[in-house]
């Protein structure tokens, strides 16, 4: 729910950043936001070596916006 708040207020950010943010380790954020990428809630961009993730327009993802903004409210 961290990772999804983050997008879902930042818009997209890249592994480290989301690790940072998130306060975790590298390994274990690329591996929770590859769980949400294989399910179809966010989706990645490769520049270079660089991966940047923001939330996907499935329905899943516009889902978890809704909850997200309600949440937010």
């Amino acid at each position: 729910m961290k990772i999804l708040k983050l997008l879902f207020k930042l818009g997209q950010l890249n592994t480290s950043d989301v690790a940072r943010r998130v306060g975790t380790n590298y390994e274990i954020a690329l591996r929770h936001l590859a769980l949400l990428d294989k399910e179809g809630v966010i989706q990645q961009r490769l520049s270079g070596k660089t991966r940047f993730f923001r939330l996907a327009s499935t329905a899943k993802a516009k889902a978890t916006i809704r909850l997200l903004d309600e949440w937010s409210q």
